[in-house]
């Protein structure tokens, strides 16, 4: 069934700005305004923040109760294992620092292969807070976690409606890795940055979404996800622009231009780092993440069912690959809207398409969130019953996940 448009949805894909969502204010003065405009949203999107943290404070409680008295605090879980050592170590010393213990293998490049938005984040705060550096950057993750929801609720509601818009929040708050989203990963960064990216694509605010494009260039090398789906939709508004002579031309070709700036000044800087065009390339073989356009991840998904033993994690990341398919062909015939689904499609070429970390895919995979609009949806319109019940026998099921990547799974999740 295809996804139902709201009116403001409808007006965008004819080429007129939207009108804003939430309650209307009258307003004294700019500043006020926007303070109301803010509020307005707030209280539009409070239900599926309030959902949000209840299924993410359920899964946290589940993974304290697990570990015990005796086990790993929530702090070392959280903001002290794997990549969280590099982003730490980068924003207290810089790129240059040596990094001997996690470095050993990738050579004195290595911290190079982690994008700089989110470290300079945690080094900016830390300045002003007295706090150790690992916890302000697991603070800023579930800030930023918080941040995406109210992201991924506004595209939702813009496009659909606002109660399929709460139950896509819930989904993305219950996906297979979901805990990581309250790690200090920058997963929870990327996604809200691309989430807000792409409702200012819907909402034709093209300097604000190449702005935040060419932030989510700077933090994830999946930026290129971001970036194509403003690139191309500005693209194609320029051209209907042009053949019709309308107004808005300057912004979109301007769009077009700061959009991939972060991205290729990333890459641009590990080249000149080391000493070559493709060092960026370089570095992540040495990483063992290399593009061979999806052979890999189809001999690992074969493996699954050819080859004994296999972990839980090997499973859940195959079904999530399988999945992330699935749901992308189901949005393409509901006809999704086409920076969402240029957007998904990037992100599933970039994770399913690379060799290596077969186990961490399904994480790969956890900004791609307009892939969960046509279950929100099927749950949305289910009877309510039937709807709470799947939902809490997911939280359930994401909950025990959630424990066993972090006490269990030996790994980076």
């Amino acid at each position: 069934m295809p996804l139902r448009e709201t009116t403001t949805a409808r007006a965008t894909a004819a080429g007129a700005a939207p009108a804003p969502t939430g309650p209307r204010h009258a307003s004294s003065g700019p500043g006020g305004g926007r303070f109301r405009a803010l509020r307005g949203a707030l209280v539009l999107a409070w239900p599926a923040l309030a959902v949000y943290a209840l299924v993410r404070i359920t899964g946290t409680a589940f993974i304290a109760w697990r570990a015990g008295d005796d086990g790993p605090g929530l702090g070392k879980l959280f903001a002290s294992r794997f990549d969280t050592v590099y982003y730490v170590h980068i924003a207290d010393n810089g790129y240059e620092a040596p990094l001997a213990e996690g470095c050993a293998v990738q050579g004195e490049l290595c911290t190079y292969a982690f994008f700089p938005a989110y470290p300079a984040l945690i080094r900016g705060f830390s300045a002003v807070l007295p706090l150790p550096t690992g916890t302000v950057a697991w603070g800023i993750s579930v800030a930023a976690s918080l941040v995406a929801a109210w992201g991924i609720f506004a595209v939702a509601e813009q496009l659909i409606d606002r109660r399929t818009a709460v139950f896509a929040v819930a989904l993305w708050g219950v996906v297979p890795h979901a805990v990581v989203q309250q790690l200090a990963y920058t997963e929870s960064l990327f996604t809200a940055v691309s989430a807000w990216a792409l409702y200012a694509v819907v909402r034709r605010h093209w300097l604000t979404a190449a702005a935040l494009a060419c932030l989510a260039g700077l933090t994830r090398p999946s930026g290129a996800a971001v970036v194509a789906a403003v690139v191309l939709c500005a693209a194609w508004a320029l051209f209907t622009a042009v053949r019709k002579g309308t107004g808005g031309r300057t912004a979109l070709a301007a769009a077009i231009l700061i959009a991939p700036l972060g991205w290729f000044f990333w890459f641009a800087r590990v080249g000149y780092r080391a000493g070559r065009w493709d060092g960026y390339f370089r570095l992540q073989e040495r990483w063992g993440s290399t593009f061979d356009g999806g052979g890999f991840t189809a001999d690992r998904i074969a493996e699954v069912f050819t080859k004994q033993p296999t972990h839980l994690n090997t499973v859940v990341a195959t079904v999530t690959v399988l999945g992330a398919l699935l749901l992308l062909l189901l949005c393409a015939l509901d006809r999704q809207h086409a920076p969402l689904l240029i957007y998904s499609a990037f992100l599933l070429l970039i994770a399913a398409g690379g060799a290596g970390y077969f186990h961490s895919k399904a994480r790969f995979l956890l900004p791609a969130f307009p892939l969960l609009f046509p279950l929100a949806r099927a749950l949305a319109t289910a009877r309510p019953r039937a709807a709470y019940t799947v939902l809490g026998a997911v939280v359930l099921l994401s909950s025990a996940y959630g424990g066993y990547l972090l006490l269990v799974w030996k790994y980076s999740p």
